[in-house]
Order: structure tokens, then sequence, then C-alpha cells
């Protein structure tokens, strides 16, 4: 009876060890270039909102009214009351003077859900200027808030709580001196509140933004 064998050349199939560290190799490589794709997009984000942010404090407090960096200068406090998150306030100075407070405040009562805002109010409780930065309202109707697609939010420079007297602070359907956007009297009602929560929270606090 005769004797088979293999020739040489015949494969042999590989070890299965191999094919696993193949794969754990493969998976690792891809899990390094999602997590760093994932790692330098949020960088990039971060460095967007920053930039954001900045554009938006030059908005509010000039520079020629300022020489620190106001986005650096920054303390937490519950501008929207003890119940809720504590919001970041900017600080404007010129040296060791305060020049203005940069409130954020979330203001609940948007017609699509929360709109938050920006707040420069001097130490005087005169308000520079207000921004908008986050809002889901209505496009079309309720994004005039915008200052890019509307002056309406220039309304409240140079305000304060004596100009107009607290009952003034309303808009005109409500008996106030503020106008509301017509078909956005919600939205323009929201505003117009939570501009005046901020004064309010200055003049019960005018320390608190600047003993931290």
């Amino acid at each position: 009876m005769s004797e088979v064998t293999l020739g040489t050349g015949t494969p042999r199939p590989a070890p299965a060890w191999r094919a696993v560290a193949s794969l754990a190799l493969f998976a690792a490589v891809a899990a390094a270039l999602v997590g760093g794709a994932d790692a330098l997009t949020r960088a990039r984000i971060r460095a967007i909102e920053a930039a954001a942010l900045r554009a938006t404090l030059a908005a509010l407090v000039p520079a020629d009214r300022h020489d620190n960096a106001i986005e650096a200068d920054v303390v937490r406090l519950a501008v929207d009351g003890a119940d809720r998150p504590l919001q970041p306030v900017y600080r404007a100075r010129r040296g060791a003077v305060p020049v203005a407070a940069v409130y954020t405040t979330v203001v609940p009562e948007g017609y699509g859900g929360p709109i938050t805002l920006l707040v420069a109010v001097t130490p005087d409780g005169t308000v520079l200027a207000v921004r908008t930065v986050a809002h889901t309202e209505t496009p079309g109707i309720g994004d005039f808030i915008e200052r890019d697609r509307s002056a309406w939010i220039e309304l409240f420079a140079g305000r304060s709580l004596a100009r107009p007297a607290p009952a003034g602070w309303q808009v005109r359907a409500s008996g106030g001196e503020f106008d509301a956007v017509a078909g956005a009297t919600v939205t323009s009602r929201a505003i117009v509140g939570g501009v005046r929560r901020v004064l309010e929270f200055q003049a019960r606090a005018p320390e608190a933004a600047w003993t931290r």
C-alpha cells in the first residue's frame, strides 16, 4: 500500500490567534483614529464658541471702555434664582475700576423654549447692551431678537430700573413702555422680563459680581 504525503507547497491555515490579533489591531487603530478625530472636532467647536463669545462681549462692551480680557474675568452667580443653575458673569474693568458686568441669564418664557441672553450693565444699573446668544424661537417670526436680523434688541440700551419705572417694564400690550413685535408678543415679553430680572438681581446684590 502506497503512502501519500502533502507537498511542501501546500498552504497551511493560519493559527486562530493571528486572526484575533489582526482584528484587535484593526479595532485599536480604528478607535484611535475615531477618538483623534472626535478630539479635534471638539477642540474646533470650543475654539469657535470662544471666538463667538469674544465677539459678542466686544459688541456689548466696546474695547475703549475697558483694558482687561472680559472673557477670562468671570464669576458664576445665581442670576436666575437660587433654585436655578449658576450662570457666568463676565467683568469689564479699566485698571481696578469696574466698568460693566455682563450677566448671563436663561429666560424660560420664550415661545419656543428658553432664551439665553447676555446683558451688560454698568455699576450704576444702566444697561449698555443686550444680545441673544441661544434660542429656539420660530424662524422668521421670533428670530428678531438676534441683532443681525433686527435692531429691536437695542431698545434696552440706556435703560435702568428707573428708566422706565418698574411698571413700565412690560410690553405696551400689558401697559408697559416696550414695543412688542407683531406676531411675537410672547417672545417680546420674555426678553423684557429677562432684562428686568437681571437689573433687579444687580439692584439686590450690587457688589456680587465684584467681590470674588
